[in-house]
């Protein structure tokens, strides 16, 4: 049986399944890998669809593909050359929502998966499929309800690669062994509401907001460590509501988002924004609250024999060595990390979330070999 990677990347585009509609997708993954003799579970929690499979032996030695098939809006579907759900093939590009995030990625470890099992199956070993409708949302019962579904029924992966886009420009260029953790910090600074024209009568919480995130906003916070970039703190929001030129407003509001390296933890970074947040109180008599939300703190996979054994497939089929790499947003990785050694490797991803998302179909056929080839690496 071959399985192919275009054709099926092409169907799941045609399933609307954007966060957190199935849309069809999950459905169409659990009739190929039940037809293939994989296992097929739904984890379904608090109204997303999870998709979890196997084939083989859960005690053997598992090998696990992470990905999802969840899809972000398609913004004015005028803007739109093909049609965003058609999953149309033309002069050799596959179009629609989630053509490189990440519904040919999905497509291309099922297809390699499925082509392994069926026509040279191992004697010993397993193969582990967890493909979640909630990536693209709030990712509190997608991938983490997988996990926690697995540990409930004693399911394990040895080892565990995500298909996410990983290549800027070219593929086979980049992989990610990591991940930068990610923080978002919610001030809100109190005081008095007057008249703009006595200003004594009042206590304004502007200043006293725009000095405080003028701090965090210059300060270093580190100059890096061996497998990260310094982390970036960056101020997002800064309001007041106020529609009126002669109110003083009594409240302000801003926002700061830190991508942070394994030098800092989720923790320790609460503690400075506290800190700062209290010495400015203390300087200007401005109230200051704060809230934190912690989406992921950060992690690497060290290189050993699994990364190498990544790269390896990654440069055999591209003819590319990649960069080994921590660089971009947050992933389900975050997540996997605390279950099993895990990286990413998939398309190039510069048309993701973007009108006209669309992938050359030479792209997916590399994929599906150098997932292939792992997989055959993976249980030589």
């Amino acid at each position: 049986m071959t399985l192919d990677p275009i054709q099926l990347s092409a169907d799941l585009i045609r399933c609307e399944s954007v966060t957190p509609v199935e849309g069809g997708a999950l459905q169409l993954l659990e009739r190929v890998l039940s037809d293939a003799g994989f296992h097929c579970t739904r984890v379904d929690r608090n109204g997303t669809a999870n998709l979890f499979a196997r084939w083989g032996d859960k005690t053997e030695r598992t090998l696990g593909f992470n990905g999802h098939t969840d899809v972000v809006p398609i913004g004015d579907a005028e803007a739109w050359t093909h049609a965003p759900f058609g999953g149309e093939i033309s002069d050799g590009i596959l179009w629609g929502r989630g053509a490189t995030d990440m519904k040919s990625g999905v497509a291309c470890f099922v297809a390699a998966a499925v082509d392994f099992v069926t026509r040279t199956p191992p004697e010993k070993g397993s193969i582990a499929i967890a493909i979640t409708g909630d990536e693209e949302g709030d990712a509190t019962d997608g991938t983490v309800a997988l996990l926690d579904w697995m540990d409930a029924n004693d399911e394990r992966m040895s080892d565990c690669l995500v298909g996410e886009p990983t290549c800027p420009n070219t593929m086979g260029e980049m992989m990610k062994i990591g991940r930068r953790g990610s923080l978002t910090a919610y001030f809100t600074a109190k005081g008095v509401q007057g008249h703009a024209a006595y200003p004594h009568r009042a206590k304004n919480p502007v200043p006293a907001m725009a000095r405080l995130i003028d701090q965090l906003s210059n300060h270093s916070l580190d100059q890096g460590t061996a497998h990260f970039d310094p982390s970036t703190l960056v101020a997002t929001t800064f309001d007041t509501g106020n529609p009126a030129t002669n109110v003083i407003p009594s409240e302000c509001k801003a926002t700061v988002n830190i991508r942070f390296n394994d030098a800092r933890t989720g923790e320790s970074l609460t503690k400075w924004l506290e800190a700062k947040a209290a010495k400015m109180a203390e300087e200007t008599g401005i109230e200051f609250t704060m809230r934190v939300t912690i989406s992921g703190e950060s992690f690497v996979t060290e290189p050993g024999a699994f990364v190498d054994m990544v790269a390896a497939a990654v440069e055999a089929e591209t003819g590319v060595a990649p960069e080994l790499s921590t660089s971009g947003g947050t992933s389900d990785a975050r997540f996997i990390q605390k279950h099993c050694p895990v990286v990413e490797f998939g398309l190039v991803g510069k048309t993701m979330h973007k009108v006209d998302e669309h992938v050359p179909v030479q792209q997916i056929t590399q994929l599906k070999n150098v997932y292939s080839r792992l997989i055959r690496d993976y249980f030589a």
